[in-house]
């Protein structure tokens, strides 16, 4: 006998196969629509670069792919000087750079122009990033004997305000602190080198250089680093376009900084493949140190702001919150 439920299994099964097909078709489909996105658009940010051992980070981060890792396809534009960096940030040229917080004060002096969202490196207590030196033949032997001896120096900037503070710890007065202007930093070594500056204020690795030609250190901010940092900052137009591309760059950068910290010898062929420093010294100057993620603190700031107001540099200044900011750096 046949069985009497056979047909109507067959039916159901035959109805079940375009269904369950059907079923799979949408939940394919229906994947597809929910699949994860795939990777965020790439960001360009163009920095300004001048040819120092501060903008290492940068260099390591293109190399180890840190950049793109985190978002953001970076392109160097040399800069040879301050003026020409400065130039391309207020031209749009670039979006970002390493600098100082004097030039951010007077970036900001009429308006907000730039944000500083990082340190970029700082002194220590044995690394200095700026001294202040005493010609070979100078009889000079101590800050004191610098009071009322005019110092070389590019007047107005962060070297004029590293100078006066450092000369300031060392018991010096304002009026006892004299400046010769003397902007190209050759030029300045040169005429320190020949004695015709008896004192100037040089960045590091020059004021290395200078020692080694027989210049006499008086003073660095390897005593007093909390004067002694370079930050990096960003146009905020570009920061208030691009938060996300800021908070990427900067998470590279602290990759970079840990590579360099960790194993800093491991990079220093960068020294001479980016002229971050002199040839003579390639092979031998200390490599730096970085600060993790962290920015200038208010006091500092404030000093700064101090500072340029006695130069009559500004007669007002932005806030500290306006100028820096915390809020791109990884967490």
């Amino acid at each position: 006998m046949k069985d009497p439920i056979a047909p109507v299994f067959v039916f159901a099964k035959k109805l079940a196969l375009p269904i369950l097909c059907g079923i799979m078709a949408g939940s394919l489909l229906l994947g597809a629509c929910t699949a994860p996105a795939g990777p965020a658009q790439t960001t360009e940010i163009k920095i300004a670069v001048l040819p120092i051992i501060d903008a290492m980070p940068f260099y390591v981060a293109a190399k180890q792919g840190y950049f793109t890792a985190n978002g953001v396809a970076v392109t160097f534009i040399p800069a040879a000087s301050a003026a020409e960096r400065d130039q391309l940030i207020a031209a749009g040229q670039a979006d970002g750079m390493i600098n100082d917080l004097v030039s951010v004060i007077l970036y900001n002096k009429q308006a907000i122009q730039v944000q500083t969202v990082r340190f970029a490196r700082t002194a220590s207590s044995d690394t200095a990033m700026y001294r202040v030196l005493a010609a070979k033949d100078s009889g000079l032997n101590t800050p004191a004997d610098l009071a009322g001896v005019p110092i070389g120096m590019s007047q107005g900037t962060v070297i004029d305000y590293i100078t006066t503070r450092l000369l300031e710890k060392e018991g010096l007065s304002a009026e006892q602190i004299q400046s010769i202007a003397v902007p190209k930093l050759n030029e300045r070594m040169a005429l320190l080198g020949a004695g015709e500056l008896k004192a100037a204020t040089l960045p590091e690795p020059f004021g290395t250089i200078a020692q080694q030609n027989g210049a006499v250190i008086l003073v660095d901010d390897s005593k007093y680093p909390e004067f002694g940092y370079s930050v990096i900052s960003f146009r905020k137009a570009f920061i208030d376009q691009n938060p996300q591309a800021v908070k990427g760059f900067l998470k590279a950068f602290e990759q970079a900084a840990n590579d360099i910290n960790q194993k800093p010898e491991e990079w220093r062929a960068l020294l001479g493949e980016n002229k971050l420093v002199p040839e003579a010294l390639q092979a031998t100057y200390p490599m730096p140190s970085f600060q993790s993620a962290s920015v200038p603190s208010e006091a500092q700031f404030n000093d700064v702001v101090a500072w340029a107001k006695m130069r009559k540099l500004i007669e007002t200044s932005s806030g500290y919150a306006e100028s820096v900011t915390t809020k791109y750096l990884p967490r």
